[in-house]
């Protein structure tokens, strides 16, 4: 995750993350990815089910019932060990979480020891109501995905009138004062709707958002057609900058971040090296505290039946079950190869990824693109779109 206005209008500044000695149970929320301890922030894909059939949905889902999801109890097990581990943040997500019927008991719950508790929605089943149970269980962030504007959003969510339904969500959320953003996952269907997103983000007075970019995995494995080529992520990239610089000059307070490639954080460093040269130093610190890509360190995954894995897009590998031992100790467990090369991967890397000069602010970006496409863990990821030269390799030297 690289957070575009902490870094580009220095909202945060190194100062800030020292002032609470870099422990994340000292941090406020919105400085936790530049802690030193690296606690896991956990998603928990709490039901597989889901109301809408999403054309780049992760976790396949449907809506049917699946079976063997954790009960309640063993929900609040698996969450109370997370507050003794000291996990920050817990993201209640799917499927569709709203169609949990114990999703504001264990939000409750997991507020109650010290958690922050969001929620990762598609918004089309939040009513004035469901607002106000969500900020009254003590969620402290609700994330709405969007991805387009009208039957654009329709024709990628699989269910026509989900964009008017979800624009009812943003808009109950902001009218009970409950913290939401929107998600957008890019494209080559959407990723021309930038600009409305924008639009749509001030006119409904929306926090944040957070721009996407594809993983290759669940029905999205299907999608790599529709990735964007890299001079269109380049130029989708800019765009980014660009409309956060203005909201910033116009002193609207609006959190936009990227999320899913590292290599962002190369590109806005290598940017502000040109424009800004005397505020790239603090940034390229805040990217080393940032450590780059943190699958397997400080964001972790639970699905639906309680296999932990180490982002929420390695649904096809698990580490173990939070039925059969504690997420806390499956988590720092490396007898797991897979677990082990994640934590401490830079030596594993190949390729352009084993090559970069960025490791220590990328960590070789998305292991699971490059096994999508490679069939290796260790590959390059074939979404970093920064050239040779930006990355420091010279192929006639080797």
């Amino acid at each position: 995750m690289i957070g575009i206005t902490k870094l580009l209008c220095g909202t945060a500044t190194p100062g800030d993350v020292l002032r609470y000695g870099r422990d994340s149970s000292r941090m406020p929320h919105h400085l936790i990815q530049y802690s030193q301890d690296k606690r896991p922030v956990v998603v928990w894909n709490m039901t597989r089910r889901c109301n809408l059939h999403c054309i780049h949905c992760y976790s396949d889902s449907e809506n049917r019932e699946y079976p063997g999801e954790l009960t309640t109890e063993e929900a609040k097990a698996f969450i109370a060990d997370l507050a003794d581990f000291k996990a920050p943040v817990l993201l209640f997500s799917g499927g569709e979480p709203l169609l949990r019927p114990d999703l504001f008991e264990l939000g409750k719950f997991a507020v109650e020891r010290g958690i922050r508790a969001v929620i990762s929605t598609n918004g089309t089943l939040i009513t004035k109501e469901v607002a106000r149970r969500i900020k009254g269980t003590g969620f402290g962030y609700v994330g709405i995905s969007l991805d387009g504007i009208g039957e654009s959003n329709d024709r990628f969510r699989g269910h026509k009138g989900a964009f008017e339904e979800a624009m009812r969500g943003f808009r109950a959320c902001v009218e009970v004062e409950q913290k939401v953003g929107l998600r957008l996952t890019l494209t080559r269907r959407n990723y021309q709707d930038l600009n409305a997103i924008f639009d749509y983000v001030e006119e409904e007075r929306i926090d944040r958002a957070c721009f996407y970019h594809l993983v290759y995995t669940g029905r999205g494995s299907g999608m790599l057609k529709d990735d964007l080529t890299h001079q269109e992520t380049r130029e989708a990239v800019d765009l980014i900058i660009e409309r956060t610089l203005d909201f910033h000059r116009r002193g609207l307070e609006k959190d936009i971040l990227t999320v899913d490639n590292h290599a962002d954080g190369v590109y806005l460093y290598l940017r502000l090296m040109k424009e800004q040269p005397e505020r790239a130093a603090e940034v390229f610190q805040l990217l080393r505290w940032n450590g780059g890509n943190n699958s397997g360190i400080a964001i972790g995954a639970v699905d639906n039946l309680g296999n932990v894995h180490p982002d929420q897009f390695w649904n096809y590998y698990s580490l173990g079950n939070v039925r059969e031992k504690k997420f806390s100790e499956i988590w720092q467990d490396t007898s797991d190869p897979i677990m082990k090369g994640l934590k401490d991967r830079k030596g594993l890397l190949k390729g352009r990824c084993g090559l970069c000069r960025w490791l220590e602010i990328c960590n070789g970006n998305f292991r699971v693109r490059a096994e999508a496409v490679y069939r290796d863990t260790w590959a390059e990821d074939p979404a970093c779109y920064l050239t040779d030269k930006e990355i420091g390799i010279d192929w006639r030297s080797l």
